[in-house]
């Protein structure tokens, strides 16, 4: 019966958890409407690339996408960018803000 107890209390804390929604974890958060009218997150690294970036990692994350690369002034940098019109937001170093658009 103890079993059958932590199990069910097992089970409704995992269902509790998997209904909220994931929160971002990053400094800047986007406003960006529904994901079938963002670009592609190879688009944002295509375009990085020739703007002489080195893109190491991209995700979504407070329905932005964060960037980790390095800037063709060879900053290691995190980086939030608009997923619609792929316009930088922010960028930052190991806690310093190198850039940061007005309004985020």
């Amino acid at each position: 019966m103890r079993l059958l107890t932590s199990l069910s209390l097992a089970a409704a804390t995992a269902i509790a958890f998997a209904s909220v929604p994931a929160s971002a974890t990053g400094v800047i958060t986007c406003k960006a409407g529904p994901v079938s009218g963002w670009k592609s997150q190879q688009a944002l690294t295509d375009k990085l690339t020739k703007e002489g970036w080195t893109v190491r990692k991209t995700k979504v994350d407070g329905g932005c996408y964060e960037v980790y690369g390095t800037t063709p002034e060879g900053d290691r940098v995190e980086a939030y960018f608009h997923p619609v019109t792929l316009e930088k937001l922010y960028v930052g170093r190991r806690g310093e803000v190198l850039f940061r658009k007005a309004g985020y």
